[in-house]
């Protein structure tokens, strides 16, 4: 969904991300968006050029690439893009490279290889689960390789060592401020320049694989060795193409740690993780949209220059985690896609919402989700963020498609709506939150499921699969809670009741010294209400539905899934929409002190008067984490206390430390999207 008062910049956006290509009464459509494997044999400096072919489609092998014939002839194809890429060659690192002998020439700078090879379509990814009462940390790395240019013999194997006596600090290549480029190789990061020694680590031979007790390595070193376990296989015409997940666990310090890794003894990258009695610094983000017009001189990509700025700040003070609070990636171009022009384009509302889903369209889906997320999560800065920043991610409508779950019933139940919500979440679990639901199961029992922050809900009416929220370590004295308000959503509601329990149980289960819980919502919950737009486009009094429903053109003031207004069905998906205020809660839940209570309130003030029950209880701060209206805002929320005498009387102003009902919502501007009309962020300024 968007803000109101927000300029919509997706059309452009989509054409850039799509060769979109329209023609003659068929409607002839090409997808263009190609996730080819990565260039064979190097990470550094070379492009990631895509293929000229997409995986899955029909008729097409697995593209071929040729190495270039030089060093030099990468680097003139590199040097190409601008005037800003010639100015890399002069950096400092290159200048002191040059005084060196040739054989230390040469040794810095030859990349390392893979043995054995693996050809990626993605990643690596890095994701953070969270830290047990021992201090054990929790996460996971996520890669993707092309089969037919990869050897598995034997499975891939993640290596990873820090020295438990060496106190935390950047690399002094990540500090530059001369070039926004200079960021180290990546094998997603076509801007990368800065040279390292090749990452050989010497194993100790008593180490056994998938032991994650402490062994030594290197002198000083801590090492682990984790063999990949294979999660998915996405097969199309085109080959097919495996998912790898490496689980890491390190028993955290006394000081800050930088932990290395590499895959296969390539390439070596970096995260960091906080001392025992640290809380972590993180960022937080939603939504991110590629917009291309804003990319700037010398970057490749509209993401870059804001990641950038991120990563600079990461250089400088390094992040333990990057929270993404929804809209990671815009999914809506699936419609797009060929296979999917009959049903969009059919122009009879019923027909369209009985349209049966053919085992082409099925197999469009899961093709444009394989390939959006591989060029999406691979290229430029951003791509550097996912690799040397563990993310804790959260789905958004726009993960999935565009409003999904606030619209009718009717609407929501229709078999193409059906086995779109069930794709792209399953692909938002694969690609976002290393999770095979079939794979890990569905078991809700304390310690069965690989991922230990996880939240189970219920299955889900649209998506097929129970919700999956976390409620994560982010210090000995912070919690973060990150809701899943998409996967059991409906019009009427956000949550189902049994979702709402499970939460609110793992909370009341929190440390007594907790003092900080973070419940990060896509849409914000302390936001003005847009009563009178509400009314005003309500379809049975909307002249313009009349007449779009009636055959008369208008399509563009309509929602291509269901006519009706396309500004209606982004305010329908506020927490503040008026069938999330009018909602009947009817839910009993227990605390650690009370009895079962039974509970009849409207769904958004009955959730936040439970959470400042248990504020109350537990003497904790709770603040909500909000993005997705694209304009930076703070929410507040607090007790009106007025003095004796009537509602004219003075309001008393309780102290923030003693008012249990004191709540602010942080509301996130994206890092990347068309900005704000200037009157925009005039609107939220009001009561609510």
């Amino acid at each position: 969904m968007d803000s109101t008062g927000c300029r919509r910049g997706s059309g452009r956006a989509h054409k850039d991300e799509y060769d979109y290509q329209m023609g003659g009464p068929e409607r002839a459509c090409i997808p263009a968006e190609k996730a080819g494997p990565l260039p064979d044999g190097s990470f550094s400096m070379l492009d990631s050029a895509l293929s000229s072919s997409v995986p899955g489609n029909p008729g097409q092998s697995p593209p071929q690439f040729q190495q270039p014939s030089s060093s030099m002839e990468a680097w003139q194809r590199h040097d190409s893009r601008s005037e800003t890429s010639r100015s890399i060659a002069w950096t400092d690192s290159a200048i002191h490279l040059a005084q060196l002998p040739a054989a230390e020439r040469s040794h810095m700078q030859r990349a390392p290889r893979m043995d054995p090879y693996l050809q990626f379509m993605v990643g690596p990814l890095l994701r953070y689960d969270t830290v047990d009462e021992n201090g054990l940390w929790y996460g996971a790395v996520l890669i993707v390789t092309a089969d037919s240019g990869s050897s598995y013999e034997p499975h891939p194997m993640l290596t990873y060592q820090w020295d438990p006596e060496e106190r935390a600090q950047p690399r002094a290549g990540h500090r530059s401020a001369c070039s926004s480029f200079d960021l180290g190789p990546h094998p997603a990061d076509p801007h990368s320049t800065a040279v390292f020694p090749p990452a050989i680590m010497q194993v100790s031979e008593s180490f056994v694989y998938g032991d994650y007790k402490s062994k030594s390595g290197a002198i000083g070193d801590q090492m682990q060795r984790v063999t990949g376990q294979e999660i998915y296989v996405y097969a199309g015409n085109g080959g097919t193409f495996t998912f790898w997940r490496f689980p890491l666990q390190m028993q955290l310090g006394n000081a800050e740690l930088c932990i290395k890794y590499s895959i296969n003894n390539s390439i070596q990258l970096s995260f960091y993780v906080p001392a025992i009695k640290q809380n972590m610094r993180w960022a937080t983000y939603s939504p991110a949209v590629n917009q291309e017009e804003f990319k700037g001189l010398g970057y490749k990509s509209g993401y870059d220059p804001m990641w950038f700025d991120l990563l600079r700040e990461h250089a400088r003070e390094p992040f333990h985690v990057l929270v993404g609070g929804g809209g990671q990636l815009y999914c809506d171009s699936l419609t797009r896609e060929p296979e999917m022009q009959d049903w969009i384009h059919q122009s009879n509302l019923s027909t369209k919402l009985t349209h049966p889903v053919s085992p082409e369209m099925l197999a469009c889906m899961d093709r444009f989700f394989f390939n959006h997320y591989c060029v999406c999560f691979r290229n430029g800065a951003f791509a550097r963020a996912n690799s040397s920043i563990p993310m804790l991610n959260m789905c958004d409508d726009h993960d999935l498609i565009n409003g999904f779950g606030s619209y009718s019933d009717e609407v929501q139940s229709s078999p193409v709506l059906l086995a779109m919500g069930a794709r792209a979440y399953f692909f938002y679990l694969l690609f976002q939150c290393f999770i095979n639901p079939y794979v890990d199961g569905l078991d809700n029992r304390r310690g069965a499921h690989p991922f230990k922050s996880l939240i189970l809900g219920v299955r889900g009416p649209y998506v097929g699969l129970p919700s999956h929220s976390y409620l994560a370590y982010m210090g000995p004295n912070v919690r973060i809670l990150m809701l899943d308000c998409r996967a059991e959503r409906m019009r009427d509601r956000i949550c189902s009741s049994e979702q709402y329990k499970r939460v609110m149980e793992a909370i009341s289960q929190m440390p007594p010294h907790v003092e900080h819980l973070v419940v990060q919502l896509g849409i914000p919950i302390a936001y003005p209400r847009m009563v009178f737009l509400e009314s005003a486009l309500d379809p049975k009094l909307n002249p313009l539905t009349a007449l779009v429903r009636g055959g008369y053109g208008l399509s563009g003031f309509v929602h291509k899934f269901n006519a009706d207004p396309e500004l209606l069905n982004d305010l329908n998906d506020y927490w503040t929409a008026r069938p999330h205020k009018v909602r009947i809660m009817d839910i009993s839940l227990a605390d650690t002190n009370r009895p079962w209570l039974l509970c009849f309130q409207k769904e958004r003030n009955w959730f936040i008067q439970q959470l400042q029950g248990i504020s109350r209880m537990k003497r904790v701060r709770i603040t909500f984490l909000s993005g997705d209206v694209q304009c930076a805002a703070v929410g507040v929320l607090r007790t009106l206390s007025r003095q004796s005498g009537g509602k004219n009387s003075k309001v008393l102003d309780i102290p923030p430390a003693a008012d249990y009902r004191y709540m602010i919502n942080v509301i996130t501007s994206a890092i990347v999207n068309t900005p704000c009309v200037a009157s925009a962020p005039v609107i939220p300024r009001k009561r609510f």
